[in-house]
């Protein structure tokens, strides 16, 4: 098994638990924060379980029917993900409007506490083991788990301080602005997944200092004269790069492929963690700008 299936296995079976737990007391204290957060981990559960299998399908290998892979599967898991996401945020929304209009009561204070205290330290785990299978991997997926995560670590601690205040002070206001405030921050944090999985999905370019690292290799080969039509996407965990390299037409077929290998490992090098997938063209003359002169070979 992989790391990132791994680690959605491990997301998806913490969210589990996380979700019994606080369904059972949000829904017998009656408070609106706490059933909240048990809502945000039941979504928390299906989304990890989705992602397993974008994982999963993302991994295969490329295909007479997908060229290019499955890589945009986790694009695709982003995307869905965020907006699972903004309808549970709506949710909770509504429902701490609806206990602000009906003037419903907090119940069983001191168990909801306890059971926030263990969420929270159990999330907080949860997302720093996340985000190291995020580092390794480089995989969108697992990154957009660890931020999803990272908002609960969050609304764990904002429905603590919801509760020690309503405790303390018996205004049920609190729970309900808490509430509603967590629901108005889970929809905010989702418009995050939902964009980069869009711009995945269109094929935006890779992060600026890795084209200027590519654009760096390039000029440093003296037997490449220039080059033009760099392209770049991710897609999963690959990279794919495109690219026209320019040569003197006398150059040896033999001397500019060499010179294109070592090229193509110097920028897999820039980031080991990314699967490369790179093209290069191979020019004789620059045919980017047409013209007359261009066009011919010279040897003389």
């Amino acid at each position: 098994m992989t790391p990132q299936k791994k680690a959605t296995v491990v997301s998806s079976s913490v969210a589990a638990l996380l979700t019994l737990i606080k369904l059972v007391v949000g829904i017998a204290s009656g408070s609106v924060a706490v059933l909240a957060s048990a809502i945000d981990s039941v979504l928390d559960m299906f989304v990890s379980v989705f992602n397993y299998f974008a994982i999963n399908n993302s991994e295969k290998p490329a295909d007479k029917t997908f060229n290019y892979g499955r890589g945009k599967i986790e694009a695709l898991a982003s995307v869905i993900e965020g907006t699972i996401i903004t309808v549970s945020g709506l949710f909770l929304l509504y429902q701490a409007i609806k206990k602000a209009i009906n003037g419903e009561v907090s119940t069983y204070l001191g168990i909801s506490l306890t059971v926030m205290i263990i969420s929270l330290i159990i999330t907080i785990a949860l997302v720093l083991y996340l985000n190291k299978i995020a580092r390794q991997t480089n995989s969108m997926v697992i990154k957009a788990d660890a931020l999803h995560y990272k908002t609960d670590v969050y609304t764990n601690i904002a429905v603590l301080v919801s509760l020690v205040l309503v405790n303390f002070t018996g205004i049920e206001l609190i729970d309900v602005i808490v509430g509603g405030g967590i629901s108005i921050f889970i929809i905010y944090s989702a418009y995050e997944l939902i964009q980069e999985g869009i711009l995945v999905l269109l094929d935006r370019s890779v992060d600026e200092e890795i084209v200027d690292g590519i654009v760096e290799i390039i000029k440093s080969e003296e037997k490449v004269n220039t080059h033009h039509l760099l392209k770049t996407r991710d897609a999963g965990s690959q990279t794919f790069v495109e690219v026209h390299l320019v040569f003197d037409c006398i150059i040896t077929l033999m001397s500019a492929h060499k010179v294109t290998d070592r090229i193509e490992e110097k920028i897999k090098m820039l980031d080991s963690r990314r699967n490369w997938v790179i093209n290069v063209h191979m020019d004789p003359y620059d045919d980017f700008e047409i013209n007359d002169e261009g066009r011919q070979c010279s040897i003389n």
